[in-house]
């Protein structure tokens, strides 16, 4: 009863099914859940160019320019490219379902496996990066990252069990009032650069010739500034929880999030530029831009106030997505189909809760160290992006639509340029993002296995033409006792109601008990036949098991059920149990896996 109240003050009162309806988004607000991780990326996407071009000093930061122009050109082959794949398949699942009916099961599994790995990568990156810039503003707080995060995580978390609208209409005003502070140090810092308060000479001009420079080197800053497109396929995997028309509203959702992470990323890394900005180990270049353009007063600390928040915030995307996605893979029967039941608020609650907790391992295991999970993270997504731009391929070529070859034309474009970001990561960074090619082949291995054991299970639970039971003619109930007392008389009198023939079973540890025992149940109970087994070895399971053997042969002779009904007492307290041995509760688990017999419990109430 205290559970249920704490639970209904914690996530809200249970919703009826009926009410699924009312928990479909609008443009706005699925724009507020669905595109936080690829907006909060503006944030960390520069500043992983930056860091990478740092590295020949700060001569070479001039190479953020043509490497984000880069990162553009790549955003717009992704929108188009995922706008046709909300058209092609409307339900969801995106690059999964895509891959799955264009490529095969296999390549179906790596897309959506890497993807639900990814968007536990997105809830750690995000929450870690969120944590660094509410440190960057108190320094004081460096040494407590893990411990932020992990309560950050949480909050997040129930949030979502409280329900999909809820959820949104708390994160829509973080989400843009994130947009409206990063477009005002935007527009504030091209105004002072333009009137001249920023010197020119902050910067290196572009074109200087930097040493040492090679294309190996900018290709590594470019895969690093890739990361900024992550979250880019949310939209396509959570078409179903759009309002009607689904599809329509997710691509107007897609080229709205599409056009305004564009804008942010392309200001904020010009900025950068011009700003002569340099990476810092306890500080994040966009405080370091707004201390530039505002100094330390409240417009900066309102800047890393919502920067901090979109990237706490962004954490929800995995957390809109990863459940869709799960119910994907768990009709498919490639995970357990525990990720198909709604909660009390009528959300995935099994996959919040599996995406929080496998998040919150990954933080702890790296400290929240935001900068390791990064590549990681990115090629996660690149692999998806390339498989489904395959399949969109593979598609058009197929089905030859009207309009296909313009359609097939912009996958293509989009399968070249991901399968090139792809191999730039593994060539640029494999130290970092070697672990894919453990995870990914293990993913699939599990998948194949878990649906294995569901086909296997419903081969031998369908009812096919000429099954029909075998005929029975009784039932034989076996009741192990411990003693006589009235758990055992309450739970004999359910046995001669439901039995033919009924055997009381006592294992005895010494001669003396069991002959006492046989004494005093003549007396008790004459009319029911007692069994007692003596062992020298102080186990139940055992005799009591090989008992039910013998038993159970000479049953499927005579067309007898066999059943074992268990006597068990119920504390009143749960921490009583901890006072009493558990025998009952461990042969019945011994016996429903072990032997082929009908299994019940006879239960006894305490009532002091």
């Amino acid at each position: 009863m205290r559970y249920s109240i704490f639970k209904r003050a914690l996530i809200g009162k249970p919703l009826k099914t009926s009410e699924l309806g009312e928990q479909r988004l609008g443009k706005l607000k699925a724009l507020a859940i669905l595109s936080s991780d690829a907006l909060s990326s503006v944030a960390y996407g520069p500043e992983q160019v930056i860091i990478v071009l740092s590295t020949l000093g700060l001569i070479a930061l001039w190479y953020s320019i043509p490497i984000g122009v880069g990162v553009l050109i790549l955003l717009a082959a992704l929108i188009l490219s995922y706008r046709q794949i909300i058209y092609a398949y409307p339900h969801g699942g995106g690059a999964y379902v895509v891959s799955k009916s264009n490529l095969g099961k296999n390549a179906g599994l790596v897309a959506g496996g890497s993807l639900l790995v990814d968007y536990i990568l997105t809830v750690a990156v995000s929450v870690s990066a969120g944590t660094d810039a509410i440190t960057s503003a108190f320094p004081l707080l460096h040494p407590y990252n893990v411990v932020i995060a992990s309560f950050l995580v949480i909050v997040i978390t129930i949030l979502n069990l409280r329900g999909i609208t809820e959820s949104a209409n708390v994160l829509a005003y973080p989400v843009y009032l994130f947009v409206l502070a990063l477009l005002l140090l935007i527009g504030v810092g091209l105004w002072q650069m333009v009137s001249g308060q920023i010197p020119f000479h902050l910067h290196t001009p572009i074109g200087t010739a930097v040493p040492g420079i090679s294309l190996f080197f900018l290709l590594r800053a470019f895969s690093s500034g890739c990361s900024a497109l992550t979250g880019v396929e949310a939209v396509s995997n959570a078409v179903p929880n759009f309002k009607e028309p689904e599809a329509k509203n997710a691509v107007h959702t897609l080229m709205i999030m599409g056009f305004i992470l564009a804008v942010l990323f392309s200001g904020t890394m010009f900025l950068a530029y011009w700003l002569g900005i340099s990476p810092k180990a306890e500080e994040t270049v966009v405080s370091q831009m707004a201390s530039h353009i505002f100094g330390r007063n409240f417009l900066y600390y309102f800047i890393q106030g919502t920067t901090a928040l979109i990237l706490v915030l962004a954490a929800n995307t995995g957390f809109s997505a990863f459940p869709m996605l799960a119910v994907n893979f768990a009709t498919d029967k490639y995970i357990p189909r525990m990720f198909l039941n709604r909660g009390d608020r009528l959300g995935y609650s099994n996959g919040i809760l599996t995406l929080s907790v496998a998040s919150i391992l990954l933080i702890i295991i790296f400290r929240g160290a935001t900068e390791q999970l990064i590549p990681l993270y990115a090629v996660g997504v690149f692999i998806p992006f390339t498989l489904s731009q395959t399949g969109m391929i593979v598609k058009w070529i197929r089905e030859k639509p009207s309009g296909w070859l313009p359609k097939m034309t912009i996958n293509l474009i989009g399968a070249l340029i991901t399968l090139t970001v792809v191999i730039i990561f593994f060539v640029t960074k494999f130290s970092q993002v070697w672990y894919i090619l453990i995870f990914l082949p293990l993913i699939v291995f599990i998948c194949h296995r878990i649906k294995r054991h569901y086909d296997a299970v419903g081969e031998q639970l369908r009812i096919t033409t000429g099954d029909g039971a075998l005929p029975l003619e009784g039932n034989i109930v076996i009741v192990p006792v411990a003693g006589i007392s009235k758990v055992v008389e309450n739970s004999l009198n359910y046995a001669k109601l439901i039995g033919d023939s009924v055997i009381a079973v006592y294992v005895a540890f010494d001669r003396e008990s069991e002959k006492q025992m046989e004494d005093q149940w003549k007396e008790w109970q004459p009319d029911i036949r007692l069994v007692t087994l003596y062992t020298s070895y102080r186990s139940l399971l055992r005799p009591i098991a090989r008992f039910i053997e013998i038993v159970e042969e000479k049953a499927n002779e005579q067309k007898y059920t066999l059943t074992v009904l268990i006597p068990q007492f119920i504390t009143k307290k749960r921490w009583h149990d901890f006072l009493h041995n558990q025998s009952s509760l461990l042969l019945r688990l011994y016996l429903i896996y072990q032997k082929n017999v009908i299994v019940s419990t006879v239960p006894f109430r305490l009532k002091k």
